[in-house]
């Protein structure tokens, strides 16, 4: 009878474990969040992100280089693809935390990065995302701690092309320049000054 017991507890440990594996899936959110460097580590270890890219979306040039999109008007967004596990976090949360790590209120860029491949903006896939952008955008109107008008953008994704290989994971790979720069930009000081207590913790 023990070792019956045992075998059924057993299977039914297993059957849990196969029901969260089948019901978990991976899923995608595109945001602009300007330097696309920033973005990235900002997202980056956060409790189920699986990997985070940087890359270019919303224009109209296809296979668009780092040289066409910053010296030239292609329409693009430097942006950062994440890829998520749905049962660890959801897109919600990492809505609500994209929000904490910008300046939703600049229509010109982001911090020392001013022009259109700066702006901020969310891409939604399907209307599903859609929605969940809207709804998290409604709550940040009805709790921001500022007064001034949020301008972030919600647009329907369009192609999403990967960037140079020099720029994925630049805040690893050339950590002093990073900090430099992330630092000489008053990224995180605006953050502060803009969202207080609720500013994100994201890492530098």
């Amino acid at each position: 009878m023990f070792k019956f017991k045992t075998v059924l507890l057993v299977a039914s440990v297993t059957l849990a474990s196969f029901s969260t594996l089948a019901h978990a899936k991976t899923d995608t959110l595109i945001v602009a969040g300007g330097c696309f460097w920033c973005v990235e580590s900002d997202f980056e270890g956060k409790t189920g992100v699986l990997d985070v890219v940087s890359g270019y979306t919303g224009g109209t040039t296809p296979n668009p280089t780092y040289k066409q999109v910053s010296h030239t008007e292609t329409g693009h967004f430097e942006a950062v693809q994440i890829s998520f596990d749905d049962s660890k976090v959801s897109l919600k949360e990492l809505v609500d935390y994209y929000w904490r790590t910008i300046d939703p209120t600049d229509p010109q860029g982001q911090f020392c990065d001013k022009g259109s491949t700066y702006r901020t903006a969310l891409f939604y896939q399907t209307e599903a995302q859609k929605q969940v952008f809207e709804t998290s955008l409604q709550e940040l109107n009805a709790t921001k701690p500022f007064a001034a008008p949020v301008v972030t953008q919600l647009l329907p994704a369009k192609p999403f092309y990967v960037a140079e290989g020099y720029h994925q994971n630049y805040y690893q790979t050339n950590p002093v320049r990073y900090k430099y720069y992330r630092w000489n930009c008053g990224r995180d000081t605006t953050i502060e000054k803009l969202w207080g207590s609720v500013a994100s913790k994201a890492s530098q």
